[in-house]
């Protein structure tokens, strides 16, 4: 079903969950917020998002190196307190972060950063797209709306499959993680650096 904006933004103020979250939520219970709400908390969404909004100051940066050497990543995964950034949990949850971000390549933390101008524009290359392959006007947003989803889990970190388990995404595997671990969990900023990447072209 299709879910309005509006509806997005109410929940998420209402639970603090993720957008795609909601929309989600909100398309698997037919609209209805306090089902969607019902949802969240049932798959710890809810429960997690409440921890979100305490401070993640402390934590570690982690870095991967991809064998051979061509691809390294550093990245800085924030928690609340010291004892859970040193437990082997946050840690490895930390190398498996910076070893998606080698292989995934996201050009983004989260669907919120991607700026306005890049959404427009491809936006309106997909909605060109529908045009012209024939696809009548009614169905051509239902389209775009579909393939901005998928661009969101190819660009941005928390979008994207989980490189360990296909079937998840990055930001539930987070979300496990803060359930676990009691603690805000956060990835704050990466750098991801590719041999050759930038070099001038001969």
């Amino acid at each position: 079903m299709e879910v309005s904006a509006a509806a997005v933004k109410n929940l998420r103020e209402k639970t603090g969950a993720g957008m795609m979250d909601c929309k989600k939520a909100l398309a698997e219970s037919g609209g209805d917020l306090d089902k969607a709400v019902d949802y969240l908390r049932q798959k710890g969404l809810a429960a997690a998002s409440k921890k979100a909004s305490r401070t993640a100051s402390d934590g570690a940066i982690g870095a991967y190196v991809h064998p051979g050497g061509k691809i390294g990543v550093l990245v800085e995964l924030n928690c609340e307190t010291d004892f859970v950034a040193r437990t082997p949990e946050f840690q490895n949850l930390l190398k498996d972060i910076a070893m998606q971000i080698a292989a995934a390549n996201p050009r983004y933390i989260r669907a919120e950063e991607v700026p306005t101008g890049d959404l427009e524009k491809e936006r309106e290359i997909y909605r060109r797209q529908a045009l012209e392959s024939g696809k009548p006007e009614k169905v051509v947003d239902k389209i775009v709306d579909g393939k901005i989803d998928r661009f969101y889990s190819e660009v941005c970190l928390l979008e994207q499959s989980f490189i360990k388990n296909p079937d998840r995404k990055v930001s539930e595997i987070l979300t496990e993680a803060v359930a676990r671990l009691g603690e805000n969990i956060q990835v704050k900023r990466f750098s991801r650096y590719q041999l050759g990447e930038g070099a001038p072209q001969e």
